[in-house]
């Protein structure tokens, strides 16, 4: 019986272990997208990884913004062509658990530009909505 137990356990952390994986490289393949939409030009499509709704929230140097289009407008205005969006680099610093639907991640971004390169950090909130990961929260500095 404590053999059983034994290896029912070690079953149930194998598989709680491979779905955070799974997951994990879920989130990672969702922020190579947004970094080629980026490097693409293409401001609309870094944005679909983000929550399309009202109480998307967004905190950087002018404070918080709510709401997906609100954000996107503030992508175009503060970026408003190739040359000064750069090209995008992200590093990831941690990709972490909290519950089943959300996860929070922690990296750095870099824009590399004629005009002078930016970088900062970022901390996501990722939820998961009708079976697709999304941005809830960003908070970039």
């Amino acid at each position: 019986m404590k053999s059983l137990l034994t290896v029912s356990l070690f079953l149930f952390i194998g598989f709680q272990v491979i779905a955070q994986s799974k997951t994990q490289k879920q989130i990672m393949g969702l922020l190579a997208a947004q970094d080629q939409a980026w490097n693409n030009g293409d401001i609309e499509g870094f944005m679909q990884t983000y929550w399309k709704n009202d109480s998307l929230m967004f905190i950087g140097k002018s404070g918080a913004t709510y709401g997906w289009q609100n954000t996107l407008n503030n992508y175009k205005r503060g970026y408003p062509d190739t040359s000064s969006m750069g090209k995008l680099h992200f590093t990831l610093i941690s990709i972490q658990k909290l519950s089943r639907k959300y996860y929070s991640v922690v990296g750095k971004w870099h824009l590399q530009r004629t005009k002078g390169d930016l970088q900062g950090h970022f901390t996501l909130l990722m939820r998961k909505i009708r079976g697709k990961w999304v941005i809830v929260q960003d908070h970039s500095s």
